[in-house]
């Protein structure tokens, strides 16, 4: 995993303890205080590509917002009720389909300190019974475990998960980076997860990340050391040989990790906002991903066509199924046709996905549910 070339502390974080343990940690990397963001942003919007120096840019603040968020969905489509754990921002790898591209201006490398107001949310949200379960990531704005190396989070955040019965934590990575998680008390309240793709997507649009068979080798450890698991096949592109590649993809999972413990895997086929597309060939000029057959969904962003969509996700729920038949499998922002056509049946037929996604937690991971939502 790349080291930082540079690390900016914001002044009203100096003397904060977690920013020493960064330091510790990256103690040969120049570094400089700065009176805000603004001195950050201004020195890599001057440079040849903003995104690319962005991540090469760690800067130290303060969370000034919520910690515990909404995941914000997308109207018109099924949302699985998802909450949000906001450690930090962007990410040290570089996916050519990755919206935190355009999401920032310009993006960088923010890790939040001050996680006493994180563990103060925690601690409210632990004692409220409103909603009575939760299921909470780290891997919305950031990758959950590129901070690992610098900050050893994850090994505070799984034992305290771990002290309680009605929440769980899922740690999404495109890394290899579990060394921390190794001999915590998590009592399987904590869930590593990993984005899988196929060696060929990997290799021509997720510049920097884990192999497949690193992430995979990573999980079948995490499952040894007692983790339940999770997959998302997210963003599914299709492309000439997607259909071996795929299919070839879900037969080397269930030979490294048990069905049996992993608790769902999400399907999700290529999507972004037109804005994106300019910035993708601009980075990216060898990606042909945007080329594809494209048409504006409910949301705004470019789909596949859904009947080219839902034959992508038939296929890959037949390999899946084959392989791990009681493992639930569910689609990320897909309407009720999709689900329908795809898997033969709609969410609500079940409870909601949000209630779908609860059961299986508490299989998997001895969570307790009081009443349904």
């Amino acid at each position: 995993m790349n080291l930082p070339a540079k690390l900016y502390i914001d002044e009203a974080v100096e003397g904060h303890p977690a920013v020493g343990t960064v330091q510790k940690s990256l103690r040969q990397i120049p570094l400089k205080v700065v009176r805000d963001a603004s001195e950050v942003h201004k020195t890599l919007a001057a440079g040849r590509d903003p995104i690319a120096g962005g991540k090469r840019v760690l800067f130290l603040t303060r969370n000034q917002g919520p910690f515990v968020r909404k995941c914000p969905g997308t109207k018109s489509y099924v949302c699985c009720g998802y909450r949000i754990l906001h450690i930090g921002a962007y990410c040290t790898m570089d996916c050519a389909y990755c919206i935190l591209q355009a999401y920032f201006h310009p993006p960088v490398l923010e890790y939040f300190v001050n996680q006493e107001a994180l563990f103060a949310e925690l601690d409210d949200l632990f004692a409220s019974k409103k909603p009575p379960f939760h299921r909470i990531g780290t891997g919305e704005f950031t990758d959950s475990l590129i901070w690992e190396p610098w900050t050893g989070l994850s090994g505070t955040l799984a034992p305290y998960f771990g002290r309680q019965d009605r929440i769980v934590l899922e740690l999404k990575t495109k890394t290899c980076a579990v060394e921390n998680l190794k001999g915590l008390s998590h009592n399987r309240k904590t869930i590593a997860a990993w984005s899988l793709n196929s060696p060929a997507m990997i290799r021509s649009e997720e510049r920097g990340t884990a192999t497949v068979k690193a992430r995979l080798r990573a999980a079948a450890q995490c499952e040894a050391w007692g983790y339940p698991l999770a997959f998302h096949f997210d963003p599914l592109i299709l492309y000439d040989g997607w259909q071996k590649d795929y299919e070839g993809l879900v037969r080397e999972l269930f030979r490294t990790v048990s069905a049996q413990n992993v608790v769902w895997i999400s399907l999700g086929s290529f999507r972004f906002m037109p804005f994106l597309k300019p910035i993708i060939r601009k980075r990216f000029p060898k990606s042909r991903i945007v080329y594809g057959e494209l048409v504006p969904g409910l949301d705004g962003k470019m789909r596949y066509f859904k009947p080219l969509r839902i034959e992508l996700y038939r296929k890959m729920a037949a390999w899946i199924k084959d392989a791990a038949p009681d493992v639930l499998l569910y689609f990320c922002m897909e309407d009720d046709e999709v689900w329908e056509k795809a898997l033969g049946f709609v969410p609500q037929d079940c409870g909601g996905l949000a209630a779908m996604l609860d059961a299986s937690a508490a299989r998997h991971c001895g969570v307790v549910i009081s009443h349904r939502y």
